[in-house]
């Protein structure tokens, strides 16, 4: 327990606060307005929550540690819901566990941003549950969010990079990526022994759309592991592992149909050619 707080600083959540001089930072990067609701993740000791219910409409906190939900649930703060759980549960927006009155109106606002300072060891879950939940309908405009600076080079890596690969394709999919800030580990207590970066993802519908999002991710997921190997050889992955009828379909057929050049790598083909590829298989299974 750090000395003074009360509070315990759990390694099985992945928990590292961050240090107030940094709030400020991260607080001006997000930019909140007094209209917006904005869901946090991981709010901790409420660093972020207090800034953010001063200027904001809304927050609704989802923390995944018991008694740090109970100490920000007694904090007085009247505009803020604490959602007491693990995020990646996430189904309904407002959640039957929430101990403090949601809106309202009991009805979602019309847009929703996200702020949070994701644990390191479930980070691109959580970004994959984000881009889930906006394609189930919600409102959700942004996320701007602390990442190890890895995941964060990741997100924002162009194709031919060495950071290119399945969080790249599939974020950028459906949402542009930006770095805002870099975070020493001294940004946070206890220090972290890797760097962070403050990234915001905006969200986009499917660009470019795809007629099945499951083959595409599939795909994508599948010729990732053999990303060093041609093209053609690493659409064998896939084809191996298809369940939707797309493995009729040789790898060099796909590749040819597609215009692309077998001879390439994995790692360098566009968003758009990957969406073109999958949509070929998906045209055969359909």
């Amino acid at each position: 327990m750090r000395k003074g707080t009360g509070v315990f600083s759990r390694k099985r959540f992945g928990q590292n606060f961050l240090e107030p001089a940094w709030v400020t930072k991260v607080i001006r990067a997000i930019a909140p307005r007094s209209t917006e609701t904005f869901i946090e993740i991981g709010p901790g000791r409420g660093a972020l929550t207090r800034p953010l219910a001063s200027e904001a409409a809304h927050v609704i906190a989802y923390e995944i540690d018991r008694n740090l939900a109970s100490q920000l649930r007694t904090s007085g703060l009247s505009n803020v819901t604490v959602v007491e759980g693990d995020f990646l549960d996430v189904s309904g927006f407002f959640p039957a566990t929430s101990h403090q009155p949601p809106v309202p109106s009991r009805q979602p606002p019309a847009t929703v941003r996200v702020a949070g300072n994701l644990p390191y060891n479930v980070a691109s879950p959580i970004l994959f549950k984000l881009a889930e939940l906006y394609a189930q309908g919600w409102p959700i405009v942004d996320a701007t969010v602390m990442l190890q600076r890895e995941v964060g080079d990741r997100l924002v890596a162009p194709p031919g990079s060495r950071d290119y690969g399945v969080l790249s394709v599939l974020m950028q999919h459906v949402a542009s990526a930006e770095r805002l800030l870099a975070l020493p580990p001294g940004a946070f207590r206890p220090q972290p022994k890797v760097h962070s970066v403050l990234v915001r993802l905006t969200y986009h519908p499917p660009a470019p759309a795809v007629a099945n999002p499951a083959t595409f991710t599939r795909l994508v997921q599948a010729v990732f592991t053999r990303r060093r190997k041609t093209l053609a050889n690493a659409l064998l992955a896939y084809t191996a592992a298809d369940r939707d009828g797309g493995a009729a379909l040789t790898p060099a057929a796909a590749v040819q149909t597609a215009g692309l050049d077998p001879a390439r790598r994995p790692e360098t083909l566009s968003v758009t050619e990957f969406a073109r590829l999958a949509d070929i298989y998906a045209s055969i299974s359909s």
